[in-house]
Parts: C-alpha cells; sequence; structure tokens
C-alpha cells in the first residue's frame, strides 16, 4: 500500500515549494489564514482517492449552523477525527454539497495542536492551506517536570492566552470553530486516543450552538511511524452532520446526567456526552456506507 509520501510526491514538492508558514508557533501567530496556494494541492490529493459514493449527509443542518453564525451566534463543530485528512475531507466535500457549502468551508477556523506546525514541513505545508488557530494541547505537558520544563510551560501557557482572545474574537464574526473532542487522531492500538479531552467542556461552555459531525471511511491510515508514512488507500467517505444544538441545553443535560448517576467530573462527563453521541452517528453512517460499498461502484468521485 502507498504511505503519503510515496503517493504524492510532487504535490509535496509543490507544497513545500509554496508553503509561507510559520514553522515555530508564537503568541504572535496562532491565528493563521488558510493558504488559497496550498489549498488546490490538497483537494487534488483528496480527489486522488474518493470513491464515487462520498459525500456529505445533514448538509441541511451545517446550512442551519452557518445562518446562526451569520447572526454574531458563536457555532461549534465537534468532528470525529481519524487522519490528517480529516479537515480536507470535511473542507472539499462540504464544497462540493452545494447550497452554501462554499460559504461554510469558508468560514471554517479549526482548531489545531502546534504539532502540525513544528513536527515536520510537510506537515505543515499541507496544515497551511485551512484557516486554524494554533494551541498548545494540554496532553503535550503531560509527565514534564514543572521544575526543568519552566521555560516550555511558560511558553504553552502564552500561546494558549493568545489562542484564547483570538477565539473569542473570530466565533462571534460569522465563522464556524471546528474542535475535535478527541484532540488527536484516533489509533485503534490505543483506544484512549477516542477518549474526548476534558477541555472540550470549556468549548462547549462558551459556545451558542454546535453540531456533532461522525466521519466514515478513511483514505488515509495512521500508522506508529512518521505522518508521512501512513498509509493511503481509496474509499468512500461519508461525512455525516448531526442536528444544531444548544450548548447550555447539551451540558446541562450531560451534567444532570452525570449528578444522577453520581459522576463528579461534570466536566469529563459533558465530554463523553459528545464522544458517545458521535459514536452512535457513526456506526448508523456505517450501516449506509457499507450499503454503498457492496453495490461495487469504485469510481473516483
Amino acid at each position: 500500500m502507498d504511505t503519503l509520501a510515496t503517493a504524492f510526491r510532487e504535490q509535496i514538492k509543490k507544497a513545500l515549494a509554496l508553503t509561507k508558514v510559520a514553522t515555530t508557533v508564537t503568541e504572535q501567530n496562532v491565528y493563521q489564514e488558510g493558504d488559497m496556494n496550498i489549498l488546490p494541492i490538497l483537494d487534488n490529493m483528496v480527489e486522488t482517492l474518493l470513491l464515487s459514493g462520498s459525500g456529505v449527509d445533514g448538509m441541511e443542518n451545517l446550512e442551519e449552523l452557518f445562518s446562526k453564525a451569520e447572526t454574531g451566534k458563536s457555532c461549534l463543530l465537534l468532528v470525529e477525527h481519524y487522519s490528517n485528512f480529516d479537515l480536507s475531507l470535511v473542507s472539499y466535500l462540504v464544497r462540493k454539497a452545494g447550497g452554501r457549502g462554499e460559504d461554510i468551508s469558508r468560514a471554517l477556523v479549526a482548531i489545531a495542536g502546534m504539532k502540525l506546525n513544528e513536527d515536520n514541513p510537510v506537515v505543515a505545508a499541507f496544515a497551511s492551506a485551512y484557516t486554524r488557530i494554533v494551541i498548545y494541547p494540554s496532553r503535550s505537558l503531560y509527565g514534564l517536570d514543572a521544575e526543568k520544563n519552566r521555560e516550555e510551560i511558560i511558553r504553552s501557557n502564552g500561546i494558549n492566552r493568545a489562542a484564547m482572545r483570538t477565539l473569542n474574537d473570530i466565533k462571534v464574526k460569522g465563522r464556524i470553530v471546528l474542535v475535535f473532542p478527541s484532540g488527536t487522531r484516533y489509533r485503534s492500538w490505543d483506544p484512549s486516543t477516542k477518549k474526548g479531552v476534558r477541555e472540550i467542556d470549556s468549548y462547549i461552555r462558551s459556545f451558542d450552538y454546535m453540531c456533532c459531525v461522525a466521519l466514515n471511511g478513511e483514505i488515509l491510515h495512521v500508522q506508529q511511524t512518521d505522518m508521512l508514512n501512513d498509509a493511503v488507500e481509496r474509499d468512500i467517505i461519508r461525512i455525516t452532520t448531526g442536528p444544531v444544538l444548544s450548548c447550555a441545553e447539551f451540558r446541562d443535560k450531560a451534567r444532570a446526567a452525570a449528578e444522577a448517576l453520581g459522576i463528579e467530573d461534570k466536566k469529563q462527563a459533558a465530554v463523553d456526552a459528545v464522544t458517545a453521541e458521535l459514536e452512535k452517528m457513526h456506526l448508523a453512517a456505517e450501516e449506509r456506507r457499507q450499503k454503498l460499498l457492496n453495490r461495487g461502484a469504485y469510481a473516483s468521485v
């Protein structure tokens, strides 16, 4: 099976030649506007791997969420995370879905970990195709000695304060903020990577409306080595957008359920309610996707 590096050698060269992405994240550059010179390269890569039958279910829910964003409401997309192509897939397939897809795709602002900028120049170049607010993930500090890593902890705090200021500014300006609740790509050998991170509760608490988004099918398979060694495969991808929900009502319901069960960590309970909803949506969508696969229509989109 081809890898990202072997299948898209020419696209990698072109992206590296064109990109202007910052490979060091600071408090001054946490907001990074998508590069329209890089976007067509990612679109081409996605097009190469998508099979007919790929598309978006629940587009009407995305359009309803976007309408609320246009009135100044803060709107959140909570998306399953399987590979570094997930944002590419959402961006591309929403644009191709018709209706207000183009406008919605342009309105997306993803919350992205700084690893995408700093670990590999190729990954950084690809990530630069999409508008992002870059954060310093808390999991990156797990296990570090506070005294020995004092400067890095100070740096993380500064980056995250700047990111939150930026988020609070843009979220009421007609944008839709996209967050991966797990904070990392799912790895089948590590079940904990599918668990939502506790910090997601703060997003739900501070936003007005939200939609959960399930991703089914995989064109990029995570490997245990470098990201460029992730395996590529042609597949049918279905993006399923759930109904528009009031963040306050969703959170209150999750906290009440946790209270009834004697669960003390109400923040984690709210996040667990999101991942439970995503799993339910994923299983239902996979049944529908398998029917498409069984038809045997293996043609490119």
